[in-house]
């Protein structure tokens, strides 16, 4: 999937922790984003990875498990 910054995402299944998008890293609990929370991409990390703002913070997700946003 093609995602873009500043582009609306959310979750489309639940994690088994989150990561933040900090320069050292941490592993947070799954609770802080719900699945259908909308986020927007930040930047763009890898092919497959992605930095994702939410209400909660910015963590980094790999793009198989969001799905864009129509707004």
């Amino acid at each position: 999937m093609n995602f873009k910054i500043k582009q609306k995402v959310k979750l489309i299944a639940p994690l088994p922790f989150l990561k933040t998008a900090e320069n050292m890293p941490m592993l947070r609990p799954p609770e802080l984003v719900a699945i259908d929370e909308i986020g927007e991409i930040i930047s763009l990390k890898s092919p497959e990875t992605v930095e994702v703002k939410f209400r909660r913070g910015n963590f980094l997700i790999d793009t198989d498990k969001l799905q864009k946003v129509d707004t």
